[in-house]
């Protein structure tokens, strides 16, 4: 079983054809549906359906009302190493540029946690380049029994993993898997990947599922928008996220949108995805996946992610640092990305409740210990 199979039988659907003839009729259908299926979720993704923004927003808006209440979970991402053995043309972190890589002490994860379970929130995801030699399993290991003292909930995002290994982060406390296929079109994929572990396309989309069978508590997907067409990786990376909602019902299955920004070596992405596209990809998932997270990170500028909060958003980053060590150490380094919204956590939660939203800190509580009741 896997979703490759899904990815097969639609990747060389010719969806020119049939976005150049939807009418509006075939807008209003899909927005009249109480549920989508995946062909009307590609019909909302399409140029004509830029039309009815406004119409799919109001929709957008009560179905998250709905499935998630007023609320917006925090979390900050943490980088505990930035060594890589990809050559990714469009990432700093690639092991096609020559600077100084660092990697965090144990105690130097101690000191950053502090800092950041300090500010209140209690999920923390953290990161590493893709580098198994640098990074081991066992090195994770260790950094979550030091993050196990601070937050109640951490996930990754690093390499990706055979299930054996998932397990064993699992035990450790690990309850969340971040892992972005970036390109969902096989060939593309391969120019943008030429060298390192990252060109084994298929292992990297099985990913999300070795991570479900392993235990995973959730599990975040995918694309990283502006390196294909926009519309059609929206549009696989939908389908791959209810395909996982389907197949592993105890996993909680949730989508991050992210845009190219700025990075070391000035890569310029192929396609200009502008904020009324992502708005459209965000609007249209959430009609397609009622009960889907939906992340929103700091690559975004305040502005945005401000007017975002009601449109089907669940979950936002608050006080970012893209680089290792960069919530208490120098700012000296190489951070992974630029980022937009440099608000601290407290600025976010205020922003939030000026809004009638409450910032979420802590939204589950595992059930160690839980034969006494």
């Amino acid at each position: 079983m896997s979703f490759y199979h899904t990815y097969e039988r639609m990747k060389d659907f010719d969806f020119k054809i049939y976005w150049d003839g939807l009418g509006d009729a075939d807008i209003q259908r899909a927005l009249s549906k109480t549920t989508i299926n995946e062909m009307d979720y590609l019909t909302l993704l399409s140029p004509r359906a830029s039309n009815y923004l406004e119409k799919i927003a109001q929709k957008a808006h009560r179905l998250t009302i709905q499935h998630f209440g007023r609320t917006m979970q925090l979390f900050t991402p943490m980088y505990l190493s930035n060594f890589c053995s990809n050559h990714c043309v469009y990432c700093s972190f690639s092991a096609r540029h020559n600077y100084m890589r660092k990697k965090l002490t144990l105690e130097q994860v101690d000191v950053e946690a502090k800092y950041i379970a300090a500010t209140g929130l209690k999920h923390i995801l953290i990161l590493t380049g893709e580098s198994p030699k640098h990074s081991p399993v066992s090195y994770i290991e260790d950094c979550v029994k030091v993050l196990k003292r601070h937050f109640d909930s951490i996930s990754i995002e690093i390499y990706p993993m055979e299930m054996e290994d998932y397990n064993r982060l699992v035990d450790a406390g690990v309850d969340g898997l971040t892992v972005f296929q970036e390109v969902y079109n096989e060939e593309t994929y391969q120019p943008l990947h030429p060298r390192g572990p990252k060109k084994n396309y298929r292992f990297r989309l099985d990913t999300p599922e070795r991570g479900c069978r392993a235990g995973m508590r959730n599990v975040n997907i995918g694309a990283l928008l502006g390196l294909e067409n926009w519309r059609q990786e929206a549009f696989f990376t939908g389908l791959h996220a209810d395909y996982l909602q389907d197949n592993y019902l105890d996993t909680e299955i949730s989508v991050s949108i992210p845009r190219i920004r700025p990075n070391v070596g000035g890569f310029t992405p192929k396609y200009d995805v502008q904020d009324r596209h992502l708005v459209q990809v965000i609007l249209a998932l959430r009609l397609f996946m009622p009960r889907c997270g939906i992340t929103l990170s700091t690559r975004e500028s305040p502005d945005l992610r401000d007017n975002l909060v009601q449109l089907g958003i669940t979950k936002m980053s608050a006080g970012v640092s893209t680089e290792v060590g960069g919530h208490t150490e120098d700012s000296s380094g190489t951070g992974q990305f630029e980022i937009s919204d440099q608000r601290s956590v407290p600025e976010i939660k205020e922003m939030l409740l000026g809004k009638g939203y409450q910032p979420v800190c802590k939204n589950w509580e595992p059930l160690d210990g839980a034969a006494g009741w």
